[in-house]
């Protein structure tokens, strides 16, 4: 029986070419781009819009001791100064007054009202200090761009603060990949920002606009936006439910690059991701940065949450009016618990979906070059878990299923049961020289392949010493020559046999 575990907050939260243009192929700059030395300094930031928290980490991030004056802060920005990683930040829970701003290198309004905005912008300007103003450019000294993050290394994108929901998402673009009409589309972001604006008071529904901006933006990069894209993404924001909503998304078995692109987009557009142990650290960094992410890991026979709480949380949030994402590992409707998620939600009247990712046998299959089903050898493919709820080896598995000559078994989670899986198999009339494999770590930088006859699997899988999180596969398709050239071509110290 695992350790129950409490949910963990982990975080609250490039150019065309212009080469023969002009002086060193260098074209007119919209905003010239400098970097700040904010560290030792003090920074003040003053509201609680839903921009603030995310800005007052940068400030801190950069080494400034931050105060933040805000009569009713949010639960995100009440979280902030636990959350830094740099810096220092002080929360005033009260309205912020002109000698606050003394001494202060960089100010930040983040206010909803206009004016308020407007009193604190001149206020901070007298000190001599730089100031910018959330989600309203004309306000700003300077803007902030989307920020990728690779210290001492630091690029900054900027869109002269008429599109900052677009420029996170060129944040996690190939610099080298950026189509020319991004141009265009940015203009417009300029042109059009004042009316979206009047239109959405509210930050959520100015960020669900721009999402859908920049959704069409990636779509159609090529040509110029017109008025009739305005009005039907205004039709469309407006159109929109109103309110939180739950989205189960497959991460894939590890590696990145195997995200679906309706993953990314759910990804970016989340609130808060729960996300797995066994989730690809790097996979985070494709989330909005002002989204929150919370590990609410389960691992195979180690502390794990309770699924009644990560229900609760995940219920809980959406009704707060939360776009949660459910991130886990692999497919989520391949024992991922995808079902009890499912339940929960709709027993509380929160709308769910499911983004489908590439199941950890799709991965590990492809990463070797294994067919799972062949013509001559395998005609059927059955996934197994291979322990119940307290850990052990099911008692109502079909074994003669699992004897077959004719299928491919892929086996989940087989760790701890597999010596007694696979006698009990050969028991039950598994032929002992059918060929097995048991794949750690698939489709990651660090997969490890033990190979061997069913009945000899479990004694090489010991000595290897390999970890990780496991997928046994055994059937006679993986004795095809296909199976068995690449399995040898592995880098040394990659297979055992």
């Amino acid at each position: 029986m695992s350790t129950p575990r409490q949910p963990r907050e982990t975080r609250p939260a490039g150019t065309e070419s212009t080469r023969g243009s002009g002086p060193a192929g260098l074209e007119p700059l919209a905003v010239l781009p400098v970097f700040v030395p904010l560290q030792g300094k003090r920074a003040v930031l003053a509201g609680s819009n839903g921009g603030a928290p995310w800005k007052v980490k940068l400030l801190a991030a950069a080494g400034a001791h931050v105060d933040v004056y805000a009569p009713e802060p949010s639960e995100e920005l009440r979280a902030v100064p636990g959350e830094i990683v740099a810096g220092s930040v002080t929360l005033h829970t009260r309205q912020w007054h002109a000698d606050d701003l003394k001494g202060a290198a960089f100010c930040i309004g983040a206010m909803e009202d206009e004016d308020d905005c407007i009193a604190f912008v001149a206020a901070a300007r007298k000190t001599g200090a730089i100031v910018n103003a959330v989600d309203r450019p004309h306000l700003c000294d300077v803007k902030f761009g989307a920020i990728v993050n690779r210290s001492p290394m630091v690029v900054g994108i900027s869109t002269e603060g008429a599109a900052p929901v677009f420029g996170q998402t060129v944040r996690a673009r190939i610099e080298g990949m950026l189509p020319r009409g991004f141009k265009a589309w940015i203009g417009a972001a300029r042109d059009w920002r004042e009316e979206v604006t009047g239109r959405f008071h509210g930050f959520s529904d100015r960020r669900a606009f721009w999402e859908r901006f920049t959704d069409r933006a990636f779509a159609e990069p090529d040509r110029a936006p017109t008025a009739t894209d305005l009005a039907e993404l205004l039709g469309e924001t407006e159109a929109a439910p109103k309110g939180g909503a739950v989205t189960l998304v497959g991460a894939g078995p590890g590696d990145a690059e195997l995200l679906t692109l309706k993953a990314l987009r759910a990804l970016r557009n989340a609130d808060v991701i729960l996300y797995d142990d066994l989730v690809a650290p790097e996979i985070l960094d494709y989330a909005r940065r002002e989204a929150r992410t919370m590990l609410v890991g389960k691992t195979g026979h180690g502390p794990s949450c309770r699924q009644d709480d990560i229900n609760a949380l995940m219920v809980q949030l959406a009704k707060s009016g939360k776009q949660v994402v459910r991130l886990k590992s692999g497919d989520p409707l391949v024992f991922g618990r995808a079902g009890e998620e499912i339940d929960a939600c709709r027993a509380a009247n929160i709308p769910v979906s499911v983004v489908p990712g590439i199941s950890a046998a799709q991965g590990a299959a492809a990463s070797l070059c294994v067919s799972l089903t062949n013509r001559d050898a395998a005609r059927r493919l059955q996934y197994v878990t291979g322990h119940d709820r307290r850990g052990a080896l099911p008692e109502d598995l079909n074994w003669g299923a699992l004897a077959d000559p004719s299928v491919t078994t892929v086996v989940y989670m087989p760790k701890k049961t597999l010596r007694v899986l696979l006698e009990r198999a050969v028991a039950e009339g598994l032929a002992p020289t059918t060929p097995a494999l048991l794949v750690f770590n698939a489709t990651r930088p660090n997969q490890q392949v033990v190979e061997a006859d069913a009945a000899d699997l479990a004694d090489r899988v010991e000595a290897s010493g390999h970890e990780g999180p496991a997928l046994l596969m055994v059937g006679e398709a993986l004795r095809r020559l296909g199976a068995r050239a690449a399995v040898a071509a592995l880098e040394p110290g990659k297979l055992a046999i």
